[in-house]
Parts: structure tokens; C-alpha cells; sequence
């Protein structure tokens, strides 16, 4: 007795959902531990500087406004929660799971897109905590000091907090693509974002004449500081010029725009195994 191959019909499957790859990454993100705890954390520090802030300016009975507000619960955000860029697409090379990945869905730049979107949106909700977190210290300050609440915000300035904000996140999402290893994306994040501010920029900036002209244009921070508070790096008030605008543009292309190109090149030539 014997029996017909079986076949399976694929001829009228259509291409994945982007919608569902994008759903795909999101859980990626946030529904593993290592999310859950990063979420966490994030949570408890921006509880911590929510109490921190209320706790100063009730001792003091100072005033704080909105762009304050605003400016320093964007600092844990722009710390921690970029790692979940540097994980969705670090994690399919480093635990292998991009053989899976790719085989489900051969259109390498499909998934990376989706990556890139997912990374967008959880960008957003948390700039949108941050702000919503700012917006509660106003009200717990003016309770403790009953001094009148500031909420004037320049909406110039707020659009440019939440460029600078989006640009950390692309630059984590850039770098995990060059260099395609969590260990070492997390540290060369750390030290672009955060080492090399403190510890390099600051003290050339305020030492060199030559370094205030040349960090504008190497150094996000330097660069965006002017457009999203108004103040130079050095806390004096300045009025952004053409120059300013063309600095904040070229870093974000120095660290999000070459290394994001040379990182989606890599990938679509690399082997996976």
C-alpha cells in the first residue's frame, strides 16, 4: 500500500503583518526579565528624583518651572531606558536568535524597521511619563512651598527635549546595529552619552576656548543644549542661531545617521548561523 507525498501549499500566503513584526519587538523588550527589571528600576529612579525634588524645594521653598521639571525627569529616561534599543537588536545575534528571526521573515530591513519603530513608540511613552511625572512634582511643590505653580513651557524649547530625547534612543538603536554585541554597544552607549561628558567634555569645555567651538560639533550634548534649554553649556543664556541648528543636526548624523547605515550594511551582508 502506499501513499501520496503530502504537499503544503504556500502559493496564496502573504507576507508577514508589518503591524505583527512591530508587536513582535515590543514584547521583545518589555515581556522578558531583563525588561521587566530595566522597567523597574527606571520607575524607582524617577519615583526617587520625583521625592528628591519635592524634598529640596520644600526646604529651600524654592520655585521651580515646568522647563525645569521637564529637563531633569528626561535625565533618568535618557540613562537607562535606551538599553531597550541596544537589546532588541543586540539580543537576535548574541543569544542566536536571528536564524529564527530571519528565516521567519527573510526581508532583513523589514525587521530591522520594525525594531525601529517598536524603539520609537517605547521612546515616546516614556518621554510622555516623564512629562506627566514633571507635571505631578509642579503640583506636589507648589503644595509644599504655596508658592503660585509655573507651568510656562516654550513650546520651541519642549520640541527640542523631545528631539534630544529621540536622538539618544536612535543612537543606542544605531550603535546595537554597528556593532551587533550587547556588552559592547551598552559601554560605547555609556561612554558617547554619559562618560565622556562628564568626565572629558566638561573640563575641556570650561579649560580650552578652542574646545567650546570645536565639542558643538562632536557632541550631542554640547550641541543640542542651546536649542532645548536656551542656556550654552556652561549655563549662560544664549539665543540660538542658523549655527546651533546646523551643530544639532550634524551630531545627530555623526552618531545616529553613519553608524545606523553602517550597522543595516552589516547586517544585510552578514551570515547568520
Amino acid at each position: 500500500m502506499s501513499t501520496a507525498p503530502m504537499t503544503l501549499d504556500l502559493s496564496k500566503s502573504g507576507p508577514i503583518p508589518f503591524g505583527r513584526l512591530v508587536t513582535v519587538e515590543w514584547r521583545k523588550m518589555v515581556d522578558t526579565k531583563s525588561g521587566i527589571w530595566l522597567m523597574g528600576i527606571t520607575g524607582g529612579l524617577l519615583a526617587l528624583v520625583m521625592a528628591l525634588v519635592v524634598l529640596v524645594v520644600g526646604l529651600n521653598d524654592g520655585l521651580v518651572t515646568a522647563s525645569d521639571l521637564v529637563q531633569i525627569f528626561t535625565i533618568p529616561v535618557s540613562i537607562l531606558v535606551p538599553v531597550f534599543a541596544i537589546l532588541v537588536v543586540t539580543s537576535e545575534w548574541s543569544q542566536r536568535n536571528n536564524l529564527t528571526t530571519f528565516t521567519l521573515e527573510p526581508h532583513r530591513l523589514r525587521v530591522m524597521g520594525a525594531k525601529l519603530v517598536a524603539v520609537t513608540a517605547l521612546a515616546i511613552s516614556t518621554i510622555a511619563l516623564a512629562f506627566l511625572l514633571g507635571a505631578l512634582t509642579n503640583l506636589l511643590c507648589g503644595v509644599v512651598t504655596g508658592n503660585p505653580l509655573q507651568w510656562e513651557l516654550d513650546g520651541s524649547q519642549l520640541a527640542w527635549i523631545v528631539v534630544g530625547q529621540m536622538a539618544f534612543f536612535a543612537m543606542g538603536y544605531a550603535l546595537a546595529c554597528l556593532l551587533l554585541n550587547t556588552p559592547g554597544a551598552i559601554a560605547l552607549y555609556y561612554v558617547v552619552a554619559l562618560v565622556l561628558p562628564i568626565v572629558v567634555w566638561t573640563p575641556l569645555y570650561f579649560i580650552f576656548d578652542w574646545a567650546k567651538d570645536v565639542l558643538p560639533w562632536i557632541d550631542i550634548n554640547t550641541a543640542l543644549t542651546p536649542l532645548m534649554s536656551g542656556n550654552d553649556f556652561a549655563g549662560e543664556s544664549v539665543t540660538p542661531e542658523l549655527i546651533n541648528y546646523v551643530q544639532g543636526a550634524w551630531t545627530i548624523v555623526l552618531w545616529v545617521g553613519i553608524p545606523v547605515t553602517l550597522g543595516l550594511w552589516r547586517i544585510m551582508r552578514a551570515e547568520v548561523k
